[in-house]
């Protein structure tokens, strides 16, 4: 029975399910500890370029369990900002390409080079 739990159990962790069921339980546990009769304070407008910069990229890199917990406890809106708002904030170019970085890598590449400069 060993063999057989260990056999599924790398099965469903090379298939990325685990990982899945694991992020999900995580945000579910924030759920269910959230205490709903206090009021969290309206997102700043920085916090929510900041939160949606940080989407962008876990979903870039498919990290969706961290996503999804990020999600649950920021309480960051659903509909995702705008891409070209987020590249004007920013200062950068947006891209064209089907599968585009997020503008947060293009922006870390620029202070990267900027250093390199100095």
């Amino acid at each position: 029975m060993n063999d057989l739990t260990s056999v599924i159990k790398e099965t469903l962790e090379n298939g990325g399910v685990l990982n899945d069921l694991r992020g999900r339980v995580r945000a579910e546990i924030f759920r269910a500890l959230e205490d709903p009769s206090l009021e969290r304070p309206k997102l700043p407008s920085e916090n929510l370029l900041i939160n949606e910069l940080i989407r962008e990229y876990l979903a870039f890199n498919n990290y969706q369990n961290t996503l999804s917990v990020l999600m649950q406890e920021s309480r960051q809106p659903q509909q995702a900002l705008d891409r070209n708002f987020i590249c004007s904030e920013l200062h950068v170019q947006p891209h064209s390409s089907p599968r585009p970085p997020p503008p947060v890598r293009h922006r870390v590449s620029l202070h990267g080079a900027a250093l390199q400069q100095s």
